[in-house]
């Protein structure tokens, strides 16, 4: 089984916090949607035939038309074989959330929505620099239950002047709205963004480990309260609503990038296409592909499995690590996993290590030094 991803690189205007690659110029959108169309054409023997999940991300893949929607995936169900109960996701900003729009998704196949919603207040959008306001937010979701019962609400946390009172705020409305899936992340200050440079010239207020700390411990709480799981750090979901997509990604999964910027993997490779629209339409037009590869070393391969497994619910699996990586690698674990155990952030669940709740939000940092480094 193998997974489609879909980057759809426009957006409406760019949010200040935002590295993904994307242009807010939408002149060659019908040509880009045609150089995808092709791009999965010329690469269509690089996964298995069988595909249980499609994922439009972007940019923002909601500012497509039903039209533009339909020929990408048909194209893919031409080339394909797309099995009966394949989850097909598609990013949508609350803005662009209509009746009409809703119903050419529910049309075209789409399953599943994943709203950017952000934050349900004005004042946390304005500072993103958000195209929606808090009304089209809740507005978008009450809507989108009328034809999806698979939705997901992005919301994100850590915000310079977000009070713990305004998160529990955001929190207490998305449960009562009943939506099966929420992604929370912790505002980030990535390079080179409009965010970065505020920062930078002291426009904006520095983003603070302490307070996303502290929203990461109401979230867990207030999501388990709630009866979602908290089966990867920044997913939580209600029994059958679980990403198949990410889990994908945590699992090591097959999965075909399309699109400008977009990434791949496939058994111990993994590439991306040029960050560039018009460098990459042209040379898909050509039947030429602008891409880079790196060849995954088996030191790469065991890395990379113990940061994306002890992001989840089920950690890493002691069995696993020792068939597809050797007794070198497990015995490293053992040993350098002896101070996590003892300091209870991390535990021992028959042959599996997974992260307390104690040590969850100090994730990425275990994992650093569960690293194999030669």
């Amino acid at each position: 089984m193998s997974g489609i991803y879909i980057h759809i690189p426009f957006c409406k205007q760019a949010c200040h916090y935002c590295d993904f690659h994307f242009s807010t110029s939408r002149k060659h959108q019908q040509r880009m949607v045609d150089a995808i169309c092709n791009e999965i054409k010329l690469r269509q023997t690089e996964i298995g035939k069988s595909i249980s999940t499609i994922y439009f991300g972007g940019g923002t893949p909601s500012l497509l038309s039903k039209d533009q929607l339909d020929q990408i995936l048909k194209q893919i169900q031409n080339l394909f074989d797309i099995e009966e109960n394949a989850e097909i996701t598609l990013e949508a900003n609350p803005d662009d959330l209509n009746e009409e729009k809703l119903t050419g998704f529910k049309q075209g196949g789409i399953n599943r929505l994943s709203i950017g919603v952000q934050s349900f207040f004005d004042r946390d959008l304005k500072w993103m620099n958000r195209a929606h306001n808090a009304e089209e937010a809740q507005y978008s979701l009450e809507i989108a239950q009328k034809y999806f019962d698979n939705i997901s609400l992005d919301l994100i946390y850590g915000v310079p002047g977000m009070s713990e009172k305004r998160w529990i705020e955001n929190l207490d409305r998305a449960i009562a709205l009943k939506i099966p899936h929420l992604s929370c992340y912790a505002l980030t200050v990535e390079p080179k963004t409009v965010l970065a440079n505020k920062i930078s010239q002291g426009k904006t207020e520095p983003v603070e480990d302490k307070l996303c700390r502290a929203h990461y411990d109401i979230l867990t709480e207030k999501m388990k309260a709630a009866g979602f799981v908290n089966y990867e750090f920044s997913s939580f979901g209600k029994t059958g609503f679980f990403s198949q997509n990410n889990l994908g990604y945590w699992f090591g999964k097959p999965y075909l990038g399309i699109g400008p910027g977009a990434h791949s993997f496939t058994e111990n490779q993994r590439s991306w296409n040029i960050a560039h629209n018009i460098h990459y339409m042209k040379g898909i037009e050509n039947a030429e592909r602008d891409f880079k590869t790196e060849t995954l070393s088996i030191t790469d391969q065991f890395n990379e499995y113990i940061m994306t497994r002890l992001r989840t619910q089920w950690g890493i699996s002691m069995v696993e690590i020792e068939s597809d990586f050797g007794s070198k690698f497990a015995d490293h674990v053992l040993k350098e996993s002896a101070g996590f155990l003892q300091k209870d952030l991390l535990t021992r669940e028959e042959n599996h290590l997974v992260i307390t709740p104690k040590g969850k939000f100090l994730t990425d940092g275990i994992a650093a030094e569960l690293f194999w480094v030669e």
